[in-house]
């Protein structure tokens, strides 16, 4: 298993071919995206990764190259209910097969029930691995229970308190009274 700090660009179908492994500990200062969810926070965090290249037989009995990827890590995030700081943490397994073209991807994709990605010599693997972080968040991220107690309901002092509204039965009454002058 070879190990790296960042993730490298990567020869896909080499990758599997050889069914190499990779390994890695980048940190989260390196994906800007992540660190745009976070807020700047947590640019230290350790982005453990590891990727393996492998050769399997698609429908057709034909070698088709997969990479299967696993991250962790934890990201920083604002709690939505009580606004605070919650660390999140993120692992993820995933398997993808690679094809020759995009519009072969786009033809398969919707019977294919593994991720479809297109062959490349210089496959992204970092781009591939922020990619997935952020479609792993919660929508909503929130501790489960918060440490603070949350506040259900604000008041603005400088609000007035709404003047009741009359009855319009009494609107009514007024104007009978005003049509018998």
């Amino acid at each position: 298993m070879t190990t790296y700090q960042r993730p490298p660009k990567l020869d896909v179908k080499h990758a599997g071919q050889a069914s190499q492994q990779l390994s890695g500990q980048d940190v989260l200062a390196h994906y800007e995206r992540l660190m745009e969810e976070t807020q700047g926070l947590g640019g230290q965090n350790a982005v453990n990764w590891t990727a393996r290249g492998a050769l399997q037989p698609d429908a057709k009995g034909q070698p088709q190259p997969w990479l299967f990827l696993n991250v962790s890590t934890s990201l920083p995030l604002t709690c939505q209910r009580c606004l605070g700081p919650v660390d999140v943490p993120v692992q993820i397994e995933r398997a993808f097969r690679f094809v020759e073209t995009e519009a072969q991807a786009e033809q398969e994709d919707d019977e294919s029930p593994e991720d479809l990605l297109v062959l490349s010599r210089e496959f992204d693997l970092a781009a591939l691995i922020e990619d997935e972080v952020l479609m792993d968040l919660p929508v909503v991220p929130r501790h489960d229970t918060c440490p603070l107690p949350v506040k259900l309901a604000a008041v603005d002092v400088d609000f007035e308190e709404a003047l009741p509204k009359p009855s319009p039965f009494a609107v009514l009454a007024g104007l009978k009274v005003a049509d018998k002058r």
